[in-house]
């Protein structure tokens, strides 16, 4: 028989439910997500930032009461031309993804910019500070300029205006000066590098008296490559005198802070390494290229072909597991520090207390005072557990004596008898069974079986 709604042709029943494994429905939700939200800018304040030693940062962005945590993986980290701190008010540039872990929504950040003052500005004055706190900018610590150099070595691009404005001075005022050059870019990305590597390679060689790294003005991004740390390290760590010569008289850079020696201009430089060409006796050796062409064409093919690499998705999902565990490693990095931090937190209070007990009493006194408490009162105890036994072995023997005197077996020991009928009942009346009903006896010791043949009332 069909039911109501079949003949309605109605059908009350619900959709087949989907049970969703939980890593699955978070996969699911961090997919859909990371399409929606690829590309996203998001404004906000920074707070509980950490910079671990993998370099990836962590940070939560927080705006009112609403917030969201941020993640940047080293790779992107290092591009950063400022420090973030807690408090920076900034724009972060990423895509929303979840943290499949913790289920967490969170964005994989890839560029971030202060709001209000300029990136490179406060990279610069945050920079300043930091090494003019380690001292690398005292007086005491820089090395004086040789009067009387034999060779010259200049870091700076081999087609700049700078470098052309440096020789004619040398040649104008010493025209067998030796000069070395180490060409490097001196703006953009890899400038900051090349310079540092040119001054490597002179305190590696060791075939120079003195180094200049000269570039001509330009905007504050034009000469952002010298507001560089690891640049001012490898400065600050050369061997060798260094004459910075960046930009013109009103231009300021990290670089001239750490150097030996700031030239208001490249050609200012020229004319402070060289005092005279009289003083200089030392025969040229030349101006030589030491820029490597061939070398550079196969780094620039290298680097196209990394680049469709990088773009191929299958090694952007590997990336991107990569960065989930170690962010994964990080977060358990910093638990485990937290964990071990609490634990000798703990450790340390206990053993305060036990110092503290330790040096308030003398322990042999404490000891002997309790073995005597002990000896006296297992004493006592041993005198009540003795007399608690005797008590009760008494009370016992009394029992046993009243349960023997009350004994129905007892009884039969003086020559009685107990009389039970055929269902086992004991007999009281002889009214309870008949002439010819089988009876037994129970004795003092024993029983017997026996049949009524006669009664009387």
């Amino acid at each position: 028989m069909s039911s109501l709604s079949d003949q309605l042709g109605f059908n009350f029943r619900g959709p087949e439910r989907r049970v969703w494994k939980v890593r699955d429905l978070v996969a699911a939700v961090r997919t859909h997500i990371e399409r929606e939200y690829s590309d996203a800018w998001v404004e906000g304040e920074i707070s509980n930032f950490r910079a671990p030693e993998s370099g990836h940062l962590y940070f939560t962005l927080k705006d009112g009461n609403a917030q969201i945590r941020v993640v940047m993986f080293r790779s992107s980290a290092r591009l950063l031309r400022f420090r973030p701190a807690d408090g920076l008010q900034v724009v972060v540039r990423g895509r929303v993804t979840v943290y499949e872990d913790r289920g967490e929504l969170q964005i994989s950040a890839e560029y971030i910019e202060p709001k209000g003052a300029g990136s490179l500005q406060l990279a610069f004055e945050q920079l300043k500070a930091k090494l003019e706190a380690e001292g690398l900018f005292a007086a005491e610590r820089k090395k004086p300029i040789p009067p009387l150099p034999s060779r010259i070595g200049i870091v700076t691009s081999a087609n700049a205006a700078a470098l052309r404005d440096i020789l004619n001075i040398l040649q104008r005022r010493h025209h067998s000066v030796n000069v070395v050059i180490f060409p490097a870019q001196v703006q953009g990305d890899a400038a900051s590098y090349e310079v540092a590597e040119g001054i490597r390679y002179f305190n590696k060689q060791h075939n120079v008296d003195v180094l200049i790294v000269a570039r001509g003005g330009g905007s504050a991004e034009d000469l952002a490559s010298f507001n560089n740390e690891a640049l001012a390290r490898t400065i600050a760590a050369s061997e060798i005198p260094v004459i910075s010569a960046v930009g013109h008289e009103t231009d300021f850079t990290i670089t001239d802070f750490v150097a030996d020696l700031r030239a208001p201009t490249p050609s200012a430089a020229a004319e402070l390494v060289i005092r005279s060409r009289q003083e200089i006796e030392e025969q040229t050796s030349g101006l030589h290229e030491r820029l490597n062409r061939a070398m550079r064409y196969r780094l620039l093919m290298g680097r196209q072909a990394l680049t469709e690499l990088a773009q191929h998705g299958a090694f952007t999902r590997i990336m991107e597991v990569i960065r989930q565990r170690q962010q994964k490693l990080d977060d358990l990095s910093h638990r485990m520090e937290l964990a071990e931090r609490n634990l000798l937190q703990q450790m340390h209070r206990r053993w305060e207390t036990v110092s503290a007990a330790v040096r308030h009493y003398d322990l042999r006194l404490v000891l002997s005072g309790v073995r005597k408490e002990l000896d006296s009162k297992t004493s006592a105890l041993l005198a009540v557990t003795r007399n608690v036994l005797l008590q009760h072995r008494v009370r016992t023997e009394r029992l046993d004596t009243a349960l023997q005197s009350l004994s129905p077996l007892a009884i039969l020991d003086r020559g009685y008898a107990l009389v039970f009928d055929g269902q086992g009942k004991l007999v009281k009346d002889s009214a309870a069974v008949s002439a010819g009903d089988e009876i037994s006896a129970r004795l003092a010791r024993g029983q017997i079986q026996a049949r009524v043949t006669k009664k009387d009332q």
